[in-house]
């Protein structure tokens, strides 16, 4: 089996390189971090134009219809110019449309997802730190949904919500515009302001085309695409780390000599280097099966963010410590990877969730 990239998606990803390095350079990542809701009408736009927001929405809903190998090659790049676009919640919204909405919603929906005039995010669980059916504790009843979900992420951009709750027939996904009546969103303070959360709180009542089903297994798929669009971007941010932590040490003279000379110095680099190369062949194999062996997913999107929640970490660890003081400081752009870090970590379930799955499906 060829697991190489296509000529075709090689030229994606000089595309998305060029737009990060040239329209949203880590300088301009830095002035949408300090603004009030972390995002850029402008950007998001010229992502739509070049198609990234439709990728993988079917091309009968004004998408591109491509596959999530394809979308994994944009999400490294963004993931290593650190994108504070919400690209991937974007994206995680227009799958659970296109798996669980019915005809009409699609129609409706899809096509102003894939163009970029609405902006949508996905919020499944109540719980973040519980990846589970029952983590989903919103209730709709006679459908007024009354309550709050927490750690909504890019809720301060996003014009739909997708909503995961509890109704009379079951769980469901309800679609609710941002600015529907009772609907509040409130921004968190989080550690990764590249990547905002909020709290939306609700008390609103929706029409029935508002409301799709969700089964087990379509909360469980929806997750593991999650878990490997996180772990995508953790290839970029990670890839980008080591970049700049080897040139710093290829430049930084210590006692005499360039501190790359140090065994010390040496050997983290090259463990480093290991950690990537090892999940980003687990998250090439995880974006493979969605499309062409969903039946396979769930152990290779849990294999793949298993690995990368923890080896992410200590790379962004180290790649703070080995520059040293200056590594710490806010001037310094090593130190923003790290708090990526610390975003993706527990997103879609952390290491501790997914190693556990893995022993759950092979038996043990």
């Amino acid at each position: 089996m060829n697991f190489g990239f296509t000529e075709e998606q090689e030229l994606l990803r000089d595309q998305v390189r060029k737009f990060m390095q040239g329209a949203c350079p880590l300088s301009t990542v830095r002035k949408i971090m300090a603004t009030d809701d972390g995002g850029s009408r402008a950007l998001w736009q010229q992502m739509a134009e070049l198609g990234w927001l439709g990728l993988v929405v079917p091309e009968a809903y004004g998408g591109l219809g491509l596959k999530w190998v394809d979308l994994t090659v944009v999400l490294e790049e963004t993931g290593r110019g650190l994108s504070p676009l919400p690209l991937v919640s974007h994206t995680l919204a227009a799958v659970a449309l296109a798996r669980c909405g019915t005809e009409a919603q699609k129609k409706a929906w899809l096509p102003a997802l894939a163009s970029g005039s609405t902006t949508a995010t996905l919020a499944l669980y109540d719980e973040p730190n519980w990846i589970h059916p029952d983590a989903v504790t919103l209730t709709a009843k006679n459908r007024r949904l009354v309550g709050s979900k927490p750690f909504v992420a890019d809720a301060g951009v996003a014009d739909l919500f997708v909503i995961a709750c509890r109704t009379e027939a079951g769980l469901s996904l309800a679609l609710v515009p941002r600015d529907a009546t009772g609907v509040a969103v409130a921004l968190q303070p989080i550690m990764d302001r590249t990547k905002r959360m909020g709290t939306v709180t609700l008390d609103v009542v929706l029409a029935p085309d508002q409301f799709m089903a969700l089964a087990d297994d379509d909360l469980a798929y929806l997750t593991d695409c999650g878990a490997v669009a996180v772990t995508a971007e953790l290839v970029g941010a990670a890839e980008a780390t080591l970049a700049m932590t080897t040139a710093y040490a290829k430049q930084r003279v210590q006692f005499g000599n360039l501190i790359g000379k140090y065994q010390g110095v040496k050997h983290r680099l090259a463990e480093m280097f290991v950690d990537i190369e090892s999940f980003k062949s687990l998250l090439y194999y995880a974006a493979w099966t969605v499309d062409d062996a969903p039946h396979e997913l769930p152990r290779a999107a849990s294999l793949a963010k298993a690995y990368a929640s923890d080896a992410a970490a200590r790379i962004g660890i180290d790649g703070v410590q080995l520059h040293g003081a200056i590594g710490f400081t806010a001037e310094y752009d090593v130190q923003l990877y790290l708090k990526r870090t610390k975003w993706a970590r527990p997103a879609y379930g952390d290491s501790d969730h997914h190693y556990e799955r893995v022993a759950a499906l092979g038996g043990l």
